[in-house]
């Protein structure tokens, strides 16, 4: 195949069942409801000065990447079925795959961080100021974005440097194993090599934070009092469910037996790795958390007094 003049097939929601006005519908109940959860998130950290400090700073980011992740194939998925579109330019798959992949590896790169954040502040309170202050914490997410693009720069090319045998990508966006199925045999080295890669750093963050979460929960339990400890679990719960769902969903989609032909499960596995998580993000941080709350009342009811006076 002639990558430089190549199509490639996406998923056809008709043969998934005469019911495409439903996917239709999901896909935009679950990107509206990540994009509007996530935009709160990032407004109550800007405009609130109780939320300047380094974890909701990491959060912010977090909000910023799970925006970008979903923007990246869902308008295109929904604009391909109002326009009864089932194919993706050679181009437009590169770009998505790129900028997926990249906040993608951001999101492993700033829960790993983030799990530094929450060890520094209840293994070392003390030198927590010292250790997280603004330009270390700038430093840690500059390097996050920077190392995930250059990743993902690495990977793409790996990835469509290899002849395609196939052009049809059984999915409604280009997606890592989707692509590697239809490579031509024998000829995909370079992106096992990258894969193979990316899975080590996966494994490495993984191990990382799974050891600072058990030296947390060895110095939470020896805090005297209950309400101490109560604080410090419900400051590293939410970010442990983060991460569990992340790694757990995408382990599931990633290591399965990919089918050769369109199949239901595939499809709620797909939504269940790239979007549940991200729109899912936001609730989970801010459904105990008392600061970004209290940030949400203060910003309604500055804005309504606002609108009072106009």
């Amino acid at each position: 195949m002639d990558n430089d003049t190549t199509v490639f097939l996406l998923l056809d929601f008709s043969k998934l069942g005469e019911v495409q006005i439903i996917y239709l519908s999901l896909f935009l109940t679950l990107y509206l409801m990540t994009v509007t959860g996530n935009l709160l998130i990032i407004t109550a950290v800007v405009f609130d000065h109780h939320l300047h400090t380094p974890i909701y700073f990491f959060m912010m980011n977090l909000a910023m990447q799970d925006i970008g992740s979903v923007s990246v194939i869902i308008p295109i998925a929904v604009l391909n079925f109002l326009t009864n579109i089932k194919y993706i330019s050679y181009s437009g798959c590169v770009a998505q795959f790129l900028f997926f992949f990249f906040f993608l590896t951001c999101d492993v790169s700033l829960l790993t961080v983030m799990a530094y954040d929450r060890y520094i502040a209840i293994c070392n309170p003390l030198r927590y100021e010292m250790i997280m202050n603004r330009k270390a914490c700038t430093k840690m997410i500059g390097s996050a974005w920077t190392a995930s693009f250059v990743n993902a720069i690495l990977h793409t090319t790996a990835t469509f440097t290899i002849p395609f045998c196939s052009n049809i990508i059984n999915q409604f966006y280009c997606k890592v194993p989707y692509l590697l199925k239809i490579a031509c045999p024998g000829l995909y080295g370079a992106e096992i090599g990258i894969v193979m890669f990316n899975s080590t750093l996966g494994i490495g963050c993984f191990v990382f934070v799974i050891v600072t979460y058990v030296q947390i929960f060895s110095a939470v339990l020896r805090i005297p009092s209950v309400q101490g400890r109560k604080k410090a679990f419900s400051t590293c719960l939410p970010h442990l469910i983060v991460f569990s769902l992340f790694m757990f969903t995408g382990c599931f989609a990633y290591l399965r037996p990919i089918s050769d032909s369109p199949s239901y499960p595939d499809f709620i596995i797909t939504i269940m790795y790239s979007i549940i998580p991200s729109m899912l993000n936001p609730l989970i941080y801010s459904i105990r958390n008392k600061k970004i709350k209290a940030a949400f009342s203060r910003f309604v009811g500055l804005r309504l007094c606002h609108f009072k006076e106009v």
